[in-house]
């Protein structure tokens, strides 16, 4: 594949989506925001040969190894499904005389991911479908030799209902990078 690589401004214009769409998508139910990554979950098992064949046209795996890449990215979409059960608080009476404790899970914001060209669709599925699920939005950079996929990936989130600005994607390299690092409205890597 070739690609144009982003500069800092096309990283800032990135961010900006994603932290203009981070309030309604942080306020979307757990549950809503779960239906959504399971239609995503059903397109990916539509298309996951798609996605295979991408890796091996511009990483040069044989096919059967860029499947199992693909299969490894899905178990991690099945893992995000369950999402509303595993953000729910927790409250604890009297941990300490006259101390109640709680917990209360939060979405940060804008989480970027910066990923590796030997695994394009596996390394940046460990990190977007929970980021996402949590009500965070994203920014992928992924490695500019193998572009292809996360392309791919973000269209079939948007065809499970993922609003705009919620999943990103910006093709760099270096100034890509650091531009995402130094950026203050990235609340994670």
């Amino acid at each position: 594949g070739r690609v144009a690589l982003a500069s800092t401004a096309e990283v800032n214009a990135a961010v900006a989506a994603a932290q203009a769409a981070f309030p309604a998508w942080a306020d979307t139910s757990p549950l809503r925001r779960a239906r959504i990554m399971f239609k995503f979950l059903e397109l990916l098992n539509q298309h996951k040969d798609e996605l295979a064949a991408m890796i091996t046209a511009e990483h040069g795996k044989v096919f059967t190894d860029a499947q199992g890449e693909v299969t490894r990215g899905i178990e991690i979409v099945e893992f995000a499904t369950g999402i509303p059960q595993l953000l729910k608080g927790d409250y604890t009476e009297q941990v300490s005389t006259g101390i109640d404790n709680w917990t209360m899970r939060q979405s940060l914001g804008v989480v970027a991911g910066i990923t590796p060209f030997n695994f394009p669709v596996m390394v940046p599925m460990w990190m977007f479908p929970v980021a996402i699920a949590c009500g965070n939005t994203f920014v992928l950079k992924p490695s500019p030799i193998d572009p292809s996929p996360s392309l791919f990936i973000a269209d079939l989130l948007k065809q499970a209902g993922l609003p705009d600005g919620v999943f990103n994607v910006v093709q760099g390299d270096k100034e890509a990078v650091d531009a995402l690092l130094d950026h203050p409205d990235v609340k994670a890597v």
